[in-house]
């Protein structure tokens, strides 16, 4: 069991010390969660390339000597189509209540489009006086020239005033830069979170969210959104102590989907069960034995009481 944090966890900070929350927001897929956990070093948000891969906020810490960061990624802002992204959205919105900064990430591979600006739109009538920090992702899939389009697009965007930063999360690239930027928008305050602390997610959320990612592994068109996961149940074997005893159930929308996730003669199931046990003994540091269940939950995403049930 690690120790409580003690007081001087929280109030031993330097004068000038700043803190303070920063909302990353933009399109799906414009690397958010991959850009978090590069930032908090340490895999704490899934990485899909469907849209709505992130569904709650997730909060990482960057701890430095003279700051602490919090950052929280959000799902992606979007033209709702079900009940479940109207949440979302909804979620989104509330989430800006509780920040300092927004940054602002646009991918360098793609051009600023309407979905951009609508996005840049939201951010500034939900949240008018919050700084915005200009972030383009996915420095390494573009070409300079891509890059130099998308700063002067961002700019224009952002009306020339917000400082603009192009990162590269996989490659590491500009990074400490875009801390610093960061930190330098952010007030004066204490650490909100002991030092080490990397996230508040809790370990079932966690391990969840990590086999919806392996279930999420090479789908296409549709079929992701209507993939949900929940810890059923979570203890030690009482066999074998040192092993922990994982029941979650995967839910999916219709009897069709049933056959996609589980592959001829059940072999994609068995490669999600294999990586995500993987992932999970990592994460826990313990050997692992995980049973997962597929379930239908006939259109879960539009339904307020499966939404309810499925935490949403």
């Amino acid at each position: 069991m690690s120790e409580l944090p003690g007081l001087s966890d929280f109030t031993d900070t330097p004068e000038g010390f700043r803190s303070g929350f920063v909302s990353f927001v933009g399109r799906p897929n414009a690397g958010k969660s991959t850009l978090t956990n590069a930032l908090v070093g340490e895999k704490i948000a899934i990485m899909a390339d469907q849209p709505e891969t992130t569904r709650h906020p997730i909060r990482g810490v960057v701890n430095r000597e003279d700051a602490q960061v919090v950052i929280v990624d959000t799902p992606g802002i979007h033209r709702p189509r079900t009940l479940l992204g109207e949440r979302l959205n909804e979620v989104v919105k509330d989430t800006f209540a509780d920040v300092d900064v927004i940054g602002l990430t646009v991918p360098a591979d793609e051009k600023i489009g309407p979905g951009d600006r609508f996005i840049y739109d939201h951010v500034r009538v939900t949240k008018p006086d919050a700084p915005v920090v200009g972030i383009v992702t996915k420095l390494d899939k573009a070409t300079k020239d891509q890059v130099g389009e998308r700063l002067l697009e961002l700019h224009q965007l952002l009306g020339g005033e917000s400082e603009v930063v192009p990162v590269s999360a996989t490659e590491q690239i500009q990074l400490d830069t875009l801390i610093d930027i960061l930190v330098g928008q952010l007030p004066e305050g204490p650490r909100f979170y002991p030092l080490g602390h990397t996230t508040d997610e809790d370990m079932e959320t966690r391990i969840s969210e990590l086999i919806r990612e392996e279930a999420l592994r090479g789908l296409r068109e549709e079929l992701p959104h209507s993939v949900a996961v929940e810890v059923d149940e979570m203890h030690p074997d009482p066999e074998r102590p040192e092993r922990t005893m994982i029941y979650a159930v995967l839910y999916l929308e219709r009897p069709g989907q049933k056959r996609i996730i589980e592959g001829p003669s059940g072999r994609r199931m068995s490669g999600i069960v294999h990586r995500a046990r993987q992932q999970i003994m990592q994460l826990t540091g313990r050997n692992v034995y995980l049973d997962l269940r597929i379930k239908v939950l006939k259109n879960w995403q539009q339904d307020p009481k499966h939404l309810g049930r499925l935490g949403f």
